[in-house]
């Protein structure tokens, strides 16, 4: 089959810089082909932003009714951006006269993306918060953690990245689509209480089943159940075990050496303490790397917990980053750098056309503020720096608003 060009190829995308949901959402858009301008504070320094891969950098002065503003609006207008990424509390953008009503009267087909912690119409609007917090008020956290224990909140995997970010994307794709018919663009807004309970829908529902009604850790599959848990071995590594199927649990016991009268008892909750410790005494046994020749190629649900640090190191690992989903006709970019071809190599549309990028994924790449703007303003809008805007003191500006230029 023949590859295209990846999805999002053509795709202009202004996002306004913040800390991770934002970023990410920009970066998957990368990642998918479109071209990701970031607009940043003026300053010779990177931020502290790492999820900038594939983007440049446009640094101007966002006051209102500055000429940064002014150069905002002009890109926005001259270049048809397709979508814009405000990860800003509500109203930052529209005193800055950037707001949706002010850029969709310039652009009409602009998909305006807003992300926000809490709800914009709800009783937390205006606090500051992080990804706890927003799981906290989602009911999410209240899910998570072991039992006798405190919530437990999961690094900022949930509410940031997959209730933001990822549903963020998920809008803006919606959007794009309906643009495609309308013709018009439009307010996209996603916030990290909503997908965070969103992603919580099936362990909510299971409250009211024996699945989950036993209260946080206690239950089949949030670390209440010995047979879908993680367990120590005797190098001090870990075996995750997942064996909820019957004939899946029979090969597990078989293979760990302990009593196969547990296949008649595991489903009694009230025998899961003595079936952890048999679990738990079985696995101190060997070292995780004995465990793992032990199950290999089994039907246990028995594999190993694995760092970072192995995954990149090791060839035979599935660490090798790639595009979260495969396009067999248009795949996304990738994030490898691609290995030499070989007989077992993978398929292109699961690795991802192009270079991939350096540190393959492992390795943050600094963006410093304007970093990259000159050749996306040309390739965009055919501006050239000296002749349509200049940088100045305060960034960025169009030529008619230059003051001193550098």
């Amino acid at each position: 089959m023949d590859t295209g060009p990846p999805p999002l190829a053509g795709i202009k995308v202004l996002e306004f810089a913040g800390l991770a949901p934002g970023p990410y959402a920009g970066m998957l858009l990368a990642d998918a082909g479109a071209s990701v301008l970031r607009i940043d504070r003026p300053g010779a320094a990177p931020t502290a932003d790492v999820l900038t891969r594939r983007k440049a950098s446009l640094a101007v002065d966002l006051r209102a009714d500055s000429a940064g503003a002014a150069l905002v609006k002009e890109v926005v207008r001259a270049a048809g951006v397709d979508v814009l990424i405000d990860p800003f509390r509500p109203g930052v953008l529209e005193r800055r006269g950037l707001g949706p009503d002010a850029l969709l009267a310039l652009n009409p087909r602009l998909v305006y993306a807003r992300l926000t912690g809490f709800r914009r119409d709800g009783r937390y609007r205006a606090m500051a918060g992080h990804d706890i917090n927003y799981l906290a008020v989602s009911g999410a956290l209240s899910l998570l953690g072991r039992a006798h224990d405190t919530p437990l909140p999961p690094t900022n995997l949930l509410a940031d990245f997959a209730g933001g970010g990822a549903t963020l994307v998920q809008g803006i794709l919606l959007a794009l689509v309906a643009r495609h018919a309308s013709g018009r663009g439009q307010v996209v807004e996603a916030n990290m209480v909503d997908g965070a309970a969103h992603l919580a829908t099936f362990p909510r529902l299971m409250l009211a089943t024996p699945l989950g009604d036993r209260g946080r850790g206690r239950n089949l599959l949030d670390g209440g159940c010995p047979y879908y848990d993680t367990y120590a071995t005797r190098d001090g590594r870990y075996m995750s075990v997942g064996a909820l199927e019957p004939r899946f649990f029979r090969q597990l016991v078989d293979r760990l050496a302990i009593a196969r009268a547990w296949c008649e008892d595991r489903a009694d909750p009230a025998r899961w303490p003595a079936l952890r410790r048999d679990m738990a005494a079985a696995f101190r046994r060997r070292t995780r790397a004995e465990w793992e020749r032990v199950f290999d190629g089994s039907d246990a649900c028995c594999v190993p917990v694995l760092d970072y640090a192995e995954l990149r190191a090791d060839a035979a690992r599935e660490g090798d980053q790639r595009p979260a989903v495969a396009l067999r006709r248009n795949p996304c970019l990738a994030v490898t750098q691609r290995p030499p071809p070989g007989p077992d190599a993978a398929d292109a549309s699961v690795l991802g056309q192009g270079p991939g990028v350096p540190g393959d994924g492992y390795d943050a790449e600094p963006l410093a503020p304007g970093q990259g703007a000159d050749h996306v303003l040309e390739s965009w809008l055919g501006w050239k720096r000296g002749r349509d805007y200049h940088v100045g003191p305060g960034g960025f500006v169009l030529d008619q608003h230059a003051g001193p230029k550098l």
